[in-house]
């Protein structure tokens, strides 16, 4: 689905996405947008969201998305270019992000990575692209099959950005990965965009997966490295006596 108010942008995105073999549906703003994703029968596979528009913006529209517990993918189109945009986009759950003017065809590039990383098909890759088994830190249990995280048993929501760097780090506990290393986890994102997207989330990460996200104790930063994983309950278990 493309939410965009602007027809000629819409009617351009929507011949690319066609051109590839997409069936697109085109709304041309916010409250629109929310109506079509509630009402289908099926969510749509990917949302391209732009910004600014009426009824409701892209950021509104997502909030809600997000708070109603929908996980599609969210590709967001801007005008906006500022760091702290890209940032908002970000913790209300956006999986990709692009400012205006952008080409085309690197939209589409975008598109199909998404695609590519969110479809829970059988065939379909697994987050890490080398494991289909459920890693299991501690408490902690991450499927890359099912795209499930789970704390002590409940089901813990996770947008695709953060699924997959946490399946990332699931996959090699008490690694530590530097920033740069999580955004190549991310792909997508432009390489210009600041670490402080890892940053933003590895906050939402904390408030899901800590009992007390300001203290936490399984999602460790290394200071001046980058970040852990680890399993809280290892470390306070007793060493055995000599």
């Amino acid at each position: 689905m493309v939410a965009e108010d602007d027809e000629k942008q819409a009617e351009l995105v929507r011949r690319y996405l066609e051109h590839e073999g997409h069936v697109v549906t085109v709304v041309g703003d916010g409250l629109a947008a929310l109506d079509e994703v509630r009402h289908k029968d099926k969510e749509p596979d990917l949302l391209v969201l732009d910004v600014m528009m009426e009824r409701a913006d892209g950021l509104d529209v997502l909030r809600v998305l997000r708070a109603e517990r929908r996980e599609l993918p969210v590709l967001m189109l801007t005008a906006r270019s500022t760091e702290d945009d890209l940032l908002l986009g970000l913790d209300l759950g956006a999986d990709d992000y692009m400012t205006k003017p952008y080409s085309p065809r690197e939209l589409m590039a975008r598109v199909r990575t998404l695609l590519r990383r969110t479809r829970r098909t059988p065939d379909a890759p697994t987050a890490t692209g080398a494991t289909d088994e459920v890693l299991s830190v501690g408490a902690l249990r991450v499927d890359p099959v099912r795209y499930e995280v789970s704390v002590d048993g409940a089901y813990v929501e996770c947008t695709p950005g953060e699924f997959r760097i946490l399946a990332a780090m699931a996959a090699e506990p008490e690694r530590v990965f530097s920033r740069q290393r999580l955004l190549e986890e991310l792909h997508g994102f432009d390489r210009y965009i600041s670490n402080r997207t890892v940053d933003v989330h590895i906050m939402n990460l904390r408030k899901k997966i800590e009992p007390a996200p300001r203290k936490p104790t399984r999602l460790l930063t290394v200071f001046g490295v980058g970040y852990k994983l680890t399993d809280p309950a290892a470390k306070r278990a007793p060493r055995a006596s000599s």
